[in-house]
């Protein structure tokens, strides 16, 4: 058996967005003036947060749920918790 690249393993999972309701929500200031923005675009896996026009965003839809922004942001600069029942991601590499 061939091994897979982490790109195509990833490929394989898909995605249930809540259009409703964002499980990240971002505190501007306090990642601004903590350094948090450059951590959370260094450290997420998914490549979740960029900064648009001196604004630190988050394109939740593709989240890997993997917790490390929560890990590595100052306290408080973001709230998050995992996508409400039925939303998120869907691993399907066994």
């Amino acid at each position: 058996m061939k091994p897979t690249t982490i790109p195509q393993r990833l490929a394989a999972d898909s995605f249930h967005i809540d259009e409703g309701e964002s499980h990240i929500t971002i505190d501007q200031e306090l990642c601004r003036s903590t350094g948090t923005a450059k951590a959370l675009i260094a450290v997420c896996a998914a490549g979740v947060y960029q900064e648009r026009d001196g604004q630190l965003v988050a394109d939740y839809a593709g989240c890997l749920e993997c917790g490390s922004c929560f890990a590595v942001a100052a306290p408080g600069a973001i709230q998050w918790h995992y996508p409400r029942g039925g939303f998120g991601v869907n691993y399907r590499q066994g």
